[in-house]
């Protein structure tokens, strides 16, 4: 058994050399539970299709002596675990490999330290901080950003879409119920939830117009297509959560200063437990489909919800207060879920911001910096750009060839590496690869003659 450097693995994982190429073992956790996958290689390290499923196993020794087996199913270009990987991800590792009477067994050992480990270019970092900051970003500090509620399988299924639809169709009902309560009964901190559950369910509405303009395709005004309308979408909507918090943090303030009597209790609770039933239901809704066409981007905006429906619970806490003889409660509480508002403006913002000014998160370029360097023949990737256009990654590469390599060598070298960004890296729309002969490596003699000639100059 071989272990190489966890840096060069494609996935941010561990490789192992086994008996006709190589493993790669990756905890994947990005916005979803942690569990394995495996992606397989040949001896060059280019991909090549997973093992079956039944014929791989892992067996976890963790250091207490607690053991668990693994099994996997088969996934988009890799193999999953059908099991959770429990905290914290630090055991000794058994993997094995059965085809045919061939049965081999390879191991590896997984440490983290302060708990703050991160898989991978797409890995997620456990990273929140501690204390009242950290409890809020872990709670309430999800992303709703574009590229982290779509991936390729939801965008393709139609049940991943209509999951979408009834998500956002129940959430707005949600909110016209608690809406309609809040007029009756001034109740500030229902009125914080009634906004976040409308933020929630406007950020989907650029995915919305993303799918309905996709299918559009393109045309010789619009050559990439439609996809930066969900940019100006995404402005318009931005615009309108801010603007909400503005006046949920207003009349919290104005109720503590100038309070005054909140009626009709009774509907406050239920409206606080419609919005409770309202998130939940999406939240069961998202979970199921999501699995169903292994969709993380719709797993995780279901985990989302659910969280969200605590939220409205929060509003119980008011009505409570109010009850018992303390009306302060309810504004503290509406400014609590402004708070929680904020950080959707903040990520939202965040997101439409990078993608005006087509900026690219770093994890991205650095895969499509990498990526290439797999297919035999690339021996180099001189200069790498992409961009967001709309809920697609385009990039645009040189590679570095040999110089004597004929046009179809070449051609097929190309059409390779858009094989291997397409299965790398996420959201990918398409590159424009551009071959450029391998430099020659200057001879020492030059070297030392371009050294003296930069003193002489200096």
């Amino acid at each position: 058994m071989k272990l190489v450097t966890s840096d060069s693995a494609p996935h941010g994982g561990t490789w192992i050399q086994s008996a006709d190429g190589f493993v790669e073992i990756s905890v994947f956790e990005t916005r979803v539970p942690p569990h394995f996958r495996l992606y397989f290689f040949d001896v060059n390290k280019r991909p090549r299709p997973p093992l079956p499923g039944s014929d791989v196993s892992i067996e976890t020794i963790r250091p207490d002596g607690t053991k668990q087996v693994f099994k996997f199913v088969n996934g988009a270009g890799h193999l999953r675990s059908t099991t959770d990987i429990p905290e914290p991800h630090e055991f000794r590792l058994r993997l094995t490999l059965q085809q045919g009477s061939d049965l081999r067994a390879y191991e590896a050992v997984f440490t983290e330290e302060g708990h703050g480990h991160s898989h991978g270019p797409g890995g997620h970092s456990h990273a929140h901080g501690g204390g009242i900051v950290g409890w809020l970003r872990s709670t309430f500090g999800h992303s709703h950003s574009i590229e982290d509620k779509i991936d390729e399988t939801m965008e393709t299924h139609e049940r991943g879409i209509w999951a979408l639809k009834l998500s956002l169709v129940v959430l707005l009902v949600t909110s016209l119920i608690q809406v309609t309560i809040v007029v009756l009964s001034g109740s500030v901190a229902l009125l914080a939830d009634t906004i976040h559950n409308f933020g929630d369910a406007t950020t989907s509405i650029p995915l919305w117009i993303a799918f309905a303009l996709t299918r559009r395709g393109v045309s010789r005004r619009f050559t990439y297509g439609y996809g930066k309308s969900e940019d100006l979408a995404g402005v318009v909507i931005v615009g309108v959560i801010f603007f909400s918090a503005c006046v949920a943090a207003y009349q919290s303030v104005m109720k503590i200063i100038h309070p005054h009597p909140i009626t009709h209790l009774g509907a406050v609770a239920v409206a606080a437990l419609v919005g409770f039933i309202g998130n939940e239901a999406v939240a069961v809704v998202r979970l199921k489909v999501g699995r169903e066409i292994e969709s993380a981007a719709l797993i995780a905006d279901g985990q989302h919800a659910r969280v969200d429906g605590f939220t409205s619970l929060a509003v119980l806490l008011g009505v409570i207060g109010v009850w018992a003889g303390y009306p302060i409660v309810d504004p503290i509480i509406g400014l609590l879920i402004t708070i929680a508002i904020l950080f959707i403006v903040k990520d939202a913002s965040k997101a439409v911001f990078n993608r005006m000014v087509d900026g690219i998160e770093p994890s991205i370029i650095e895969t499509v910096e990498h990526t290439p360097l797999h297919v035999a023949g690339v021996q180099g990737v001189q200069q790498a750009r992409a961009r967001w256009v709309g809920h697609k990654v385009f990039a645009d590469l040189h590679i570095a060839v040999e110089p004597s390599l004929s046009v179809q060598q070449a051609h097929e070298i190309t059409d390779e590496v858009q094989e291997v960004l397409r299965t790398h890296v996420r959201s990918f729309g398409g590159a424009v690869v551009h071959v450029c002969p391998q430099k020659a490596a200057p001879s020492p003699d030059r070297v030392a003659l371009e050294g003296a000639e930069a003193a002489d100059r200096s």
